[in-house]
C-alpha cells in the first residue's frame, strides 16, 4: 500500500472514531458529565476537520506524485 493510500485509510478511520466519540458522548454515556461533553465536542471537531485535512492531503499528494 502506498503512503497516500495508507494516509487516506488512516484519515477515514480517524473520522469514524470521531463519529463514535460523538455517539458515545451524547447517546450512550452512562450519565451526562463534563468529561462526556468534552469528548463529544472533541469528536465534533474531529469529524469536521479530518475530511478537510484528507482533501488537503489528497490534493497535495497528487501534485507531488506520491
Amino acid at each position: 500500500m502506498s503512503l497516500r493510500g495508507f494516509h487516506i485509510v488512516f484519515i477515514t478511520i480517524c473520522t469514524l472514531l470521531s463519529a463514535f466519540l460523538i455517539l458515545w458522548a451524547f447517546v450512550f454515556a452512562p450519565e451526562p458529565s463534563t468529561f462526556a461533553t468534552i469528548v463529544g465536542v472533541t469528536g465534533i471537531v474531529g469529524i469536521l476537520l479530518m475530511p478537510l485535512y484528507g482533501i488537503y492531503f489528497y490534493r497535495k499528494a497528487s501534485k507531488l506524485n506520491l
